[in-house]
């Protein structure tokens, strides 16, 4: 029987077994799928009425597209926002300097705690109250605020911990050759770290883009609100929402492809932490190595 480092390879009756779970696994989705398709088709729910607005371009140019633009938008500025923040942040945590690295701190954990509706509740209140934006920018103002605080400080613990995560050899040898803490963290640590967390942080962006759904609360004009508008005009609201989720699983899926390849990309170039060692890094070390031995040493010293 084969095994591998964390368990042993399953045996006949195992295999049996797994296969009879997964086989009742399968037909318990069925019944449900089957029991949730009948009691829709009973309300009249899956009639061609319900789905034929859907393929007429009056839906799709007053509602749905409107809806898709609002929705990339406010996550498309929230995402830049977000991770500007987050690097910010996140460097100032790990800063050695109590006065930066406390305060980074204290902001992290709070809006870390906070719900992102809260923040969008608030920030709008605060910004009619002062009216800081015209009155056709607060929502997307409002949305793109708590989008921003909240996944800025997630982001900020990812690149926290992402540094933290790498061996403490990356961090003394940069120091050994004469780097200073600055150009340790900006040219060694944070190049790797943002590599190693990369799929992290495109679920974070992921998040961002779902939580733009917020918005709805405070009539933000984006995808869900424009479903909302589709079932009251056409009364089929579960079709109009069915469709909006299929559009968010559509986007979010090509935001995970074009994540999946940029790593792939970095990966071939050498840059993954713990990845392979490009060849001009090995010809840069090799040089290193000879220009430290040549480097002559004094009387009295090895």
């Amino acid at each position: 029987m084969s095994s591998s480092v964390l368990f042993d390879a399953p045996g006949p009756r195992a295999r049996r077994r797994y296969a009879v779970i997964g086989v009742a696994s399968i037909v318990g989705l069925l019944l449900v799928l089957w029991f949730v398709i009948d009691k829709l088709n009973e309300k009249g729910q899956l009639t061609a009425a319900k789905w034929e607005p859907f393929l007429t371009g009056e839906i799709w140019t007053e509602y749905l597209i409107p809806g898709l633009v609002g929705t990339l938008t406010a996550a498309a500025i929230a995402m830049v926002l977000a991770l500007t923040l987050g690097g910010l942040l996140g460097v100032g945590r790990l800063s050695s300097a109590a006065w930066i690295r406390w305060p980074c701190s204290i902001v992290v954990e709070f809006f870390r705690a906070v719900p992102v509706l809260l923040m969008m509740l608030f920030t709008y209140a605060l910004f009619a109250f002062y009216e800081t934006f015209p009155p056709d920018r607060l929502a997307l103002a409002a949305v793109i605020t708590g989008l921003t605080l909240y996944n800025g400080s997630v982001v900020a613990e990812l690149v926290r911990s992402g540094v933290h995560s790498l061996p403490k050899g990356q961090n003394e040898a940069a120091l050994a050759v004469g780097l200073t803490t600055g150009k340790t963290m900006r040219l060694v640590l944070l190049p790797q770290a943002v590599t190693a967390m990369l799929p992290a942080i495109v679920g974070q962006l992921v998040v961002v883009l779902k939580d733009t759904a917020l918005g709805y609360i405070i009539t933000y004009e984006e995808l869900l609100r424009k479903a909302e508008q589709i079932g009251n005009y056409k009364s089929n609201l579960l079709p109009a929402l069915i469709v909006v989720g299929a559009i968010f699983v559509l986007v979010n899926w090509m935001l995970g492809s074009l994540a999946v390849r940029v790593e792939q990309r970095t990966r071939r170039r050498g840059r993954s932490a713990g990845g392979p060692i490009a060849p001009d890094q090995v010809d840069q070390g090799t040089a290193a190595n000879a220009a430290a031995a040549a480097v002559p040493t004094t009387p009295g010293h090895v």
